[in-house]
């Protein structure tokens, strides 16, 4: 209890050093806040209402600040447990994406190159005092973290991506909520398509772009055995591995 009232007054430093849009108390209130973004502008579908939202965004300004200032390397002791650090670092990302949309006044995707460099790898966002990038996030953050399902759970905001759950990822709950979502990503035609006459299957490129995290030995043919995990219907291991194209396009309602 100490280590935690300490954490929370290292907080509270913090937020007098660095004075911006209101932080919430609690880690648990951030996470209302994140979960209530989550209901009000995302569909079934996972697809964002940009427009509603960027009318009445301070639920999500709140959380990305608190995100901003309190984070598993600036006050450990509120995440003792890995299933605290991932689960915070999914709701994060996703948030930090949201909101870069959203100050981008994106409004189509980033099916230009020279546009996803600029979203990604050169706009900077603030995770617990760190600036970096949303792709220095994902890559140096949270894939080294070694949880492969966290492809399943990131979501950059276009129809490629997983889909965008209407409610906040829970610690308790992580590994429940990563293996439901990975089963659902896994059978879905839209990111693997079987072609049993030609023998081969198309995989989301996200296999493609992160080869290594679901096959140790960095071969396409195992990405088969990994991807059967979770798959009602298994795929032969012979079988050809080609990938979908991305699908940059913002997930947005219509």
């Amino acid at each position: 209890m100490l280590k935690r009232v300490t954490a929370w007054l290292a907080v509270g430093a913090l937020m007098v050093a660095q004075p911006a849009s209101p932080v919430p108390a609690t880690l648990a209130e951030a996470l209302a806040l994140w979960s209530t973004v989550l209901t009000r502008f995302v569909d079934d579908q996972g697809r964002t209402n940009f427009e509603a939202l960027a009318a009445d965004r301070s639920s999500l300004d709140e959380f990305v600040a608190l995100v901003a200032r309190v984070s598993p390397t600036t006050a450990p002791e509120l995440f003792p447990r890995r299933v605290d650090v991932l689960a915070y670092h999914f709701n994060a990302y996703n948030a930090l994406a949201m909101q870069g949309v959203i100050d981008e006044g994106v409004t189509d995707g980033f099916t230009g190159f020279f546009k996803r460099q600029l979203f990604f790898r050169f706009r900077k966002v603030t995770v617990g005092g760190r600036s970096m990038s949303l792709s220095a996030y994902e890559n140096e953050v949270i894939r080294p973290l070694g949880e492969p399902r966290a492809h399943f759970a990131l979501n950059c905001m276009v129809r490629s991506c997983p889909r965008l759950p209407q409610t906040a990822f829970s610690a308790d709950e992580l590994e429940a909520q990563l293996d439901a979502a990975a089963r659902e990503f896994l059978n879905d035609s839209r990111n693997v398509r079987v072609d049993t006459a030609a023998r081969e299957v198309w995989l989301s490129s996200i296999f493609d772009f992160y080869t290594e995290d679901f096959a140790a030995d960095g071969k396409r043919e195992s990405l088969i055995e990994y991807v059967n995990r979770y798959r009602n219907e298994r795929i032969d291991s012979d079988f050809a591995v080609k990938f979908i194209p991305y699908d940059w396009t913002l997930n947005r309602q219509p």
